[in-house]
């Protein structure tokens, strides 16, 4: 298997970076962020070369999605997640929470209620307020360590009237990637109370090894006709700067509204580098890929031996895919925002605070360990060093 070097610490200060630069890490602070979702890690090789090959041709007019394209899409959902899927079906969209938005734009009425499963991926609350949709949560179910569906909870919403849910699959941010049963039972309820299920899967590649992955609706003709599946190459392969996202669509009514929704709002077009990072990811990326996997497993095991050996009065929530780590400081007995505060001040850790994900979200925070591992090693001992203080 070739070797990606994914210890490498690369230079990310000064460059117009989010994560880095929003944040002040300079070289006199010495912060270190682990907040916002990409990694600190080089796209696969073949991408950088396409993209670099793209830039030396000088002439960037409007991109076309290709034959190629579409079948990089194809292939990929085959191969990878054993979904056979049309090229028709396959939607665009610069990024998944504006297609989320033109979706509930194009699908609902103001007023209509959209479920979401809290503590959940915070631009869901700000795409149903920005539609005038009523919201729903149904709460996880965290028992031992480990989250869960209610799933009497989710059928009394579905009950009361409930036109959508926005299924966050695997679940950002407390790491589950939902059986094929548990998503069966959400399927079946859905079907039973006439709800469409929009599932946000951006981080479906990510999945620790021996975990599998199971597109909602895919095992379902009915179901793949009553849900819409969002993912992307941009968590897959650190490319979410270059903005190029799947939208899929088996029902022809359902991608004709959403299709005519971001014709009139001009986003249905990607850029030219976005085409030919989509295309080369996933044509080229998969070896990258399953030593990233590795990687990220090592990284999470690291994180959960450290802070069980090391910070008792903390505790890693299990997870199984994603390289978010959600982790519990309630016992310190903190207000998680100061917490979030004091760790940038006193350590210069940028951590996420776990009420923006939902009420039930307060006293943990969401930890990005796509780093490499000498980065995280001082992350924990800063960590260590502020709760044992």
């Amino acid at each position: 298997m070739k070797y990606y070097d994914f210890n490498e610490n690369i230079e990310r200060r000064y460059t117009g970076c989010e994560k880095w630069d929003r944040f002040n890490c300079t070289l006199e602070n010495k912060r270190i962020p682990l907040w916002v979702a990409d990694m600190d890690f080089k796209c696969p090789p073949e991408v950088i070369e396409a993209l670099i090959k793209r830039a030396e041709h000088g002439i960037f007019g409007y991109a076309l999605c290709d034959d190629e394209y579409y079948h990089s899409i194809i292939n990929w959902m085959a191969k990878r997640h054993n979904w056979q899927i049309d090229q028709e079906w396959i939607c665009r969209s610069p990024g998944i929470v504006p297609a989320m938005d033109m979706l509930l734009r194009a699908l609902t009425e103001p007023g209509d209620r959209v479920v979401i499963q809290t503590p959940v991926y915070h631009p869901f609350y700000s795409v149903i307020k920005n539609n005038k949709c009523s919201l729903l949560e149904n709460p996880l179910l965290l028992q031992g360590n480990k989250y869960y569906m209610d799933f009497d909870d989710l059928e009394e919403k579905f009950r009361a009237g409930a036109k959508v849910i926005i299924l966050c699959s695997p679940h950002n941010p407390v790491g589950r990637v939902w059986t094929r049963a548990e998503l069966t039972q959400l399927g079946e309820l859905a079907q039973s109370y006439d709800v469409l299920v929009i599932s946000d899967e951006i981080h479906s590649d990510l999945v620790f090894p021996g975990v599998k992955h199971t597109v909602f609706g895919s095992w379902s003709e009915a179901l793949a006709q009553q849900s819409v599946i969002c993912n992307a190459p941009s968590k897959t392969f650190n490319l979410a700067g270059v903005q190029a996202s799947n939208i899929i669509i088996p029902n022809p009514e359902i991608r004709n509204r959403y299709l005519s929704i971001i014709k009139n709002n001009g986003m249905e077009t990607l850029n030219v580098f976005a085409v030919e990072a989509l295309k080369t990811a996933y044509n080229c990326g998969e070896p990258w890929l399953e030593e990233l996997l590795v990687y990220l497993k090592s990284n999470y095991d690291f994180i959960c031996k450290f802070i069980t050996q090391n910070i008792p009065l903390l505790k890693v929530i299990e997870s199984e895919g994603t390289y978010l780590a959600w982790i519990d400081f309630r016992a310190l007995g903190k207000d998680d925002a100061d917490i979030e505060q004091k760790l940038i001040e006193e350590t210069g850790l940028v951590l996420e605070r776990g009420s923006i994900f939902g009420a039930n979200g307060y006293g943990f925070q969401r930890l990005n360990f796509a780093c490499p591992q000498s980065l995280l090693a001082e992350s924990m001992n800063r960590l260590n060093s502020f709760v044992n203080a």
